[in-house]
């Protein structure tokens, strides 16, 4: 089967060295799928499957050029960025891949949360410019700091428990309780949430009811001198009234793994190209460029989930449900 692999990254590729698939013809593309991307004739004529990443945009219009395609593969969790109506009525089968890096992504997420504080990389900057200035680094034990979580699916808990491993208080806004954790945090209101929490962090899907989650209003009920952090989908969270609460001291720092609009605003040069972007990514890459000048925030390019056992697992269970669906199996399809 003819297969094309968008959003492919090299830390994909020592999975194709170990590992044979002489049933698929794979064609490895770095860029994402959207409707600016050229293909041959003979690709939009003679493709069955395409796998994508969440930087891809799977509209209507991308859909319809491909003539033969049978499957959608997302190497992700979430499926936003894939048109399914479209999909449904053309019969083409979507999958995604759920809970690939559930640890990987608690951890990177532990681990921001430490280095924004005990404010580890203003330190480190100041360092590297032999400046040293020992109060201006002075940061809090986790012991005494309540952690709020939105969200308490599998990577939610996975953060709780290591949160309560430090001592944490830890509070959670979820819109189904975790049996997994239930006597380690407690179930509050997201008002309750967000104005008793010391570092927010979010766990929760993309969907059109959670765009812009953490929102102006939001941001008015959350306490002062509060941390933020995003290791879900960049969409969450509005950059603007993040960065007008940054400025006025109300938040007191922020860790984003990833950024709405993110494969625009970091690699396409957007604030060069404003014409041909839609309003919504040039205010997220205006909102990013300012964040990215404060020494109290850390912007990392969509890597919590970026470990060796993570990709593996995320394309072994990949090709795992390309395979069942190609025998008859269609128990993890997305539509």
């Amino acid at each position: 089967m003819k297969m094309l692999m968008f959003d492919y990254r090299e830390s994909e590729s020592e999975f194709f060295e170990k590992n044979d698939f002489p049933d698929f013809d794979i064609t490895f593309i770095k860029e994402p799928l959207n409707e600016m991307t050229n293909l041959t004739d003979e690709q939009y004529e003679e493709t069955d499957i395409i796998s994508v990443f969440i930087n891809s945009s799977v509209t209507e219009e991308v859909i319809k050029k491909f003539k033969n395609l049978r499957i959608i593969a997302t190497r992700s969790t979430g499926y936003n960025h894939i048109d399914l109506k479209t999909c449904t009525q053309n019969n083409i089968a979507v999958f995604n891949v759920e809970q690939y890096g559930r640890a990987a992504v608690a951890e990177y997420t532990i681990g921001l949360i430490i280095n924004l504080v005990r404010n580890i990389l203003p330190a480190y900057l100041d360092v590297q410019k032999n400046l040293v200035n020992h109060p201006k680094y002075e940061g809090r034990n986790l012991s005494a700091l309540t952690l709020g979580i939105v969200g308490c699916g599998s990577i939610g808990a996975a953060v709780a428990k290591i949160a309560k491993s430090f001592g944490m208080k830890v509070l959670t806004y979820s819109y189904m309780k975790n049996s997994d954790v239930n006597d380690i945090l407690e179930y509050v209101s997201l008002d309750e949430l967000l104005s008793n929490s010391d570092i927010i962090t979010l766990h929760i899907p993309y969907t059109k009811d959670t765009y812009h989650f953490l929102g102006k209003n939001e941001f008015n009920k959350i306490k002062d001198g509060t941390y933020i952090i995003n290791t879900a989908r960049g969409e969450l969270i509005d950059l603007v009234a993040l960065y007008e609460n940054m400025l006025n001291g109300k938040i007191k720092g922020a860790a984003l793994d990833v950024l709405e609009c993110e494969y625009k605003v970091l690699y396409d040069e957007i604030l060069n190209n404003s014409n041909e972007i839609d309003q919504k990514c040039i205010t997220s890459a205006f909102a990013t460029q300012k964040l990215l000048g404060m020494n109290n925030v850390i912007i990392t390019p969509h890597i919590a989930y970026n470990t060796k056992e993570s990709v593996e697992t995320l394309l072994e269970n990949t090709f795992n449900n390309i395979r069942d669906y190609i025998k008859g199996e269609h128990h993890l399809r997305v539509c």
